[in-house]
């Protein structure tokens, strides 16, 4: 595993990690890495578009739209 180091967080942000550790029990090494854990588990809005586009897109043409509807309506 590797380590991080993040350099000049200003005092009343640490404050607040450390309090916000401290009431769900954990250290702020632990409460930092659950973050991080929970930041990266989810994907960003670019990935989620991308994704959305990949499965949305489609090989079918208009016309073929077309003769899908027409076929399915002199089926009734």
């Amino acid at each position: 595993m590797s380590a991080l180091t993040i350099r000049d967080v200003p005092e009343d942000q640490i404050q607040t990690l450390k309090i916000r550790a401290a009431q769900a029990g954990k250290s702020l090494q632990a409460f930092m890495q659950e973050l991080i854990a929970r930041e990266t588990s989810k994907p960003t809005m670019a990935e989620m578009m991308e994704r959305l586009d990949r499965e949305t897109t489609a090989d079918i043409s208009t016309a073929d739209v077309l003769a899908a509807l027409d076929e399915a309506r002199s089926g009734r």
